[in-house]
């Protein structure tokens, strides 16, 4: 019997790959996405999209969407309380593990683990250790298609923002850039691939510069 996991979910590549590994390995029963959102922008914390575009993709995923709103600037403290008391609700319905899309950071790994353990419940991490190059080009042959939504500027030049994920650009990307982008020197949109049961359609809006540093490119739902 499978056991039932939600799988923490950004809405990009990482996110979807680890879904894809999920429903193949037959093992665990993925029973939702849960999301964290900033409630003054109603756009995915860090990635900066849309909730419209989330919820869209959660209905091609055939998946119910779980949204912890945390405030712009929230802090650690913040984040946990609001975090907590969703994991308190999966706990109580039977769900006692989550699911992430991290590869290789420790510190991340541990977090998430430490996060976890108070309310009773486990962290797996289906994608850990994977080769990021290969990884990444194995996302493109399975006919993911995802957009670059955010660039760190200090770590890529910004110009990469609304780029497609394709093998273009992980050939263009500098050697010291993870090509899953793991250090977050980017992140991703995820409009169409394996998992949806059919594409996310958006169009391209402008592309903003946040902090100095983040270039932010904004997507739209389509009509």
């Amino acid at each position: 019997m499978s056991e039932p996991v939600v799988l923490s979910w950004s809405g990009g590549k990482d996110s979807a790959l680890a879904l894809r590994e999920l429903r193949g390995a037959g093992t665990h029963d993925v029973v939702g996405l849960l999301t964290t959102v900033t409630r003054d922008h109603d756009r995915v914390s860090m990635h900066g999209v849309r909730r419209a575009l989330l919820e869209a993709q959660a209905r091609a995923a055939r998946l119910p969407l779980h949204v912890v709103e945390i405030s712009a600037g929230a802090g650690n403290d913040e984040y946990a309380e609001s975090m907590s008391r969703m994991l308190e609700g999966f706990r109580a319905s039977g769900v006692h593990t989550v699911a992430f899309g991290d590869l290789f950071l420790g510190d991340v790994r541990r977090y998430r683990e430490e996060m976890l353990a108070p309310v009773g419940m486990r962290a797996i991490f289906p994608l850990w250790g994977r080769d990021t190059a290969a990884l990444a080009r194995e996302f493109i042959a399975a006919g993911f298609r995802a957009t670059l939504v955010c660039v760190d500027g200090e770590q890529l030049d910004g110009r990469f923002a609304g780029r497609a994920f394709d093998h273009s650009l992980l050939d263009e990307l500098p050697a010291r850039v993870d090509p899953c982008g793991e250090r977050g020197e980017f992140h991703t949109f995820v409009a169409d691939g394996p998992v949806f049961s059919g594409p996310v359609d958006f169009t391209r809006g402008e592309t903003v510069l946040r902090d100095g540093r983040f270039h932010f490119q904004d997507l739209l739902p389509a009509r």
